[in-house]
């Protein structure tokens, strides 16, 4: 085996961690791709004779790459934030992701607490996911923000204190489950009233349709809804969309996909707290769930 393909070999076996660190920081799966594949390319054309951890080296890359491209997103910054929706990773309930998406199913990040990350600064976010979710040290992330150690510690402080406020699912994934079954079947019956009962009164619905297409018009816009009454409403309006629905598993938790002759049409993540639904994540942007890969 010569060096580029023992380089390789290494490379491979950091890929899963480095698309986890990228999904976290761009909470998109093609950008995170991107952002990998980058890694790589750097790594190919980089003497890494004397570095002692290469897995660190790689997660530096990777993040420096992830942080660029944060802060040059312009259009998306430009839209609201109130109505996007990472993208998610789906995958069936018995848990068997194929692999794509093994690595980042193992440590789960939900997707409501993914919309949180997405109103954080570039340097707050990579501080925050670094630091908080894999255990990087402030004096190795001050040098890819290039700001000082306790610059660094304030920024993901600043994070924390936002992500503190994002919901958070009961650990319960059976009960989560229940919920969200009931909630299907109360959508296909019509059942206004039992759909009630299932949701907080406080709950929020973000949906992000991304540009209407005739195939999709209608009740697949992008809004935010507030409030158990306007959100079964809401739900009504999807009715016509039930039979194609089932139940998976979205970001680690129990959701809903819909699936229009082997189509991803719909994702349906879903928050629950003391068997009430608080919050729901739409993604119905059909040229995005293109790229999202179904589970066999």
């Amino acid at each position: 085996m010569d060096d580029h393909e023992q380089l390789a070999r290494q490379f491979e076996q950091n890929r899963g961690h480095l698309r986890a660190v990228a999904y976290r920081m761009l909470g998109s799966l093609a950008e995170a791709e991107d952002a990998v594949q980058e890694a790589w390319l750097r790594l190919s054309r980089t003497d890494v004779s004397d570095v002692g951890n290469l897995a660190g080296w790689l997660t530096t890359v990777v993040s420096r790459v992830c942080l660029d491209m944060l802060r040059s997103r312009k259009s998306r910054r430009e839209d609201s934030l109130d109505t996007y929706v990472p993208d998610p990773i789906v995958g069936r309930m018995d848990g068997e992701l194929g692999p794509e998406g093994e690595a980042l199913q193992a440590d789960a990040i939900g997707l409501a607490l993914l919309v949180v990350l997405e109103t954080l600064s570039p340097a707050e976010r990579l501080a925050f996911v670094l630091h908080d979710m894999f255990g990087v040290g402030f004096d190795e992330i001050a040098t890819i923000v290039d700001k000082s150690p306790a610059a660094t510690r304030q920024l993901a402080s600043r994070a924390r204190r936002r992500v503190q406020g994002a919901p958070a699912s009961d650990g319960d994934l059976n009960r989560q489950r229940a919920v969200v079954e009931a909630f299907l079947a109360a959508s296909r019956g019509g059942d206004f009233d039992a759909l009630l009962e299932l949701l907080d009164p406080e709950v929020l619905l973000r949906a992000d349709a991304g540009v209407a297409t005739a195939e999709f018009a209608g009740p697949a816009v992008s809004k935010l809804v507030r409030g158990a009454k306007a959100v079964v409403e809401q739900a009504m309006l999807f009715s016509r969309m039930v039979s194609y629905n089932e139940v998976a598993l979205v970001n680690g938790t129990p959701g809903v996909i819909t699936v229009v002759n082997g189509r991803l049409m719909g994702v349906m993540a879903v928050t629950c707290a003391d068997g009430r639904i608080t919050e729901i994540d739409i993604l119905a942007d059909v040229d995005r769930l293109e790229l999202i890969p179904l589970p066999a």
